[in-house]
């Protein structure tokens, strides 16, 4: 409901596929809740056309490569306090990680130019340095 309720459509006919598409899984969300204004709705917007009745309908099936994530956020603590974050690919290496993190505005402003100690990287999660 959040994404429909931000969804912009710039009137595409992709714009409108992907609003008529999501409103279609909203409806079959909301159906074993409330059967009879879900099947309303369904019927008023016309899916009943293109899906027949909404209890017999098909539930939307998942696109795992949809799912997966090109950038991944990571978090950057200087000396074990939150300090922002970073963003990374998601096949970065360690060393990757690691240069990014210590060429961030964030820790270059805590540091003082000062090196880094040490570097902790927890896979997927954080980044802390200690200065």
């Amino acid at each position: 409901l959040n994404a429909l309720d931000g969804f912009e459509c710039d009137n595409s006919a992709s714009a409108s596929a992907a609003l008529r598409e999501g409103f279609g899984i909203l409806l079959r969300s909301l159906y074993p809740v409330c059967p009879h204004i879900a099947q309303e709705l369904w019927q008023e917007l016309g899916y009943t056309k293109e899906h027949s009745d909404l209890l017999d309908a098909p539930w939307p099936k998942v696109d795992e490569n949809a799912l997966k994530k090109d950038e991944i956020e990571l978090m950057l603590q200087v000396n074990g306090k939150l300090r922002g974050s970073i963003l990374v690919a998601a096949s970065a290496t360690r060393e990757a990680i690691e240069k990014i993190a210590i060429d961030s505005d964030a820790f270059k402003n805590i540091a003082n130019g000062a090196p880094p100690k040490k570097l902790i990287v927890v896979p997927g999660r954080l980044v802390n340095i200690v200065v």
